[in-house]
């Protein structure tokens, strides 16, 4: 029972998080399971938890994007011509995610959300204009792809920055489209999870429900955020999420 319930509550405060920054929630569900399970006598690896929150980002797709798509923040257009090269990338990653050393995954985890905070923190006082998208988008989003199916994070940790950054478009609408891609990429991710052998259901439903939940009031949340704070929040989230992994995975060595 307690199980559960540690499960649901990971499950909300991804969701929320998750919806509130484009993240897909991994970013706070793969930590969360690694560090808060063992403690209830659960022992659980990184490859796990990243199959488990595979079904999380789907959930945060499913249920954000709906949200996002009633407030007309989603570029739907952008969102499907992006999103094979991220459903490509999730595959390769996936693969990857199934035989790479845990520490490895949590290294590259690691340095990925410190040079997202960095990018971020950056453009902090650049003024929000459209413009027109780098070449450079299509490339940066395959590579989203792979980390999202790597490490289970939904791929919004590059996929926010890269279309804010490098696709001109301003970060509510990126953080929307992005949750919207994330859907689209989760489904074959977690395929492959499951064939993999990693996915144990019982957890994901858990983590699912919360999410489900949490998504929903997160994108309602986000529109009362000022895109400053919005920014500067999602940074801080992501060094404190990193500098948690490389602790537990190099500190302690």
């Amino acid at each position: 029972m307690i199980l559960t319930l540690a499960t649901v509550a990971i499950g909300l405060l991804a969701g929320v998080l998750g919806a509130i920054l484009g993240l897909g929630g991994g970013v706070v569900v793969v930590p969360a399971l690694e560090f808060i399970l063992p403690q209830l006598g659960y022992p659980i690896t990184i490859a796990q938890a990243v199959a488990i929150s595979q079904f999380s980002v789907l959930a945060v797709g499913l249920s954000g994007a709906a949200a996002y798509l009633q407030q007309g923040l989603v570029r739907a257009r952008t969102g499907y011509l992006l999103s094979p090269y991220t459903i490509v990338g999730g595959t390769i990653g996936s693969v990857l995610g199934l035989v790479l050393p845990a520490r490895a995954v949590a290294t590259v985890f690691a340095v990925l959300l410190l040079y997202s905070a960095y990018s971020l923190v950056r453009g902090l006082k650049r003024v929000e204009v459209e413009r027109e998208p780098s070449r450079l988008v299509p490339p940066a989003m395959t590579f989203a792809g792979v980390m999202s199916g790597l490490l289970g994070i939904g791929g919004g940790t590059v996929q926010v920055p890269v279309m804010n950054l490098l696709g001109g478009l301003p970060i509510r609408q990126a953080i929307a489209t992005s949750t919207f891609i994330m859907g689209l990429t989760a489904v074959a991710n977690a395929l492959i999870y499951q064939a993999g052998g990693l996915l144990d259901a019982r957890l994901a439903c858990g983590v699912a429900l919360g999410v489900l939940i949490g998504a929903r009031a997160g994108a309602g949340l986000q529109k009362r955020i000022p895109d400053r704070e919005l920014k500067l929040f999602f940074s801080v989230l992501l060094v404190f999420t990193a500098a948690q992994l490389l602790y537990k995975y190099w500190g302690q060595a």
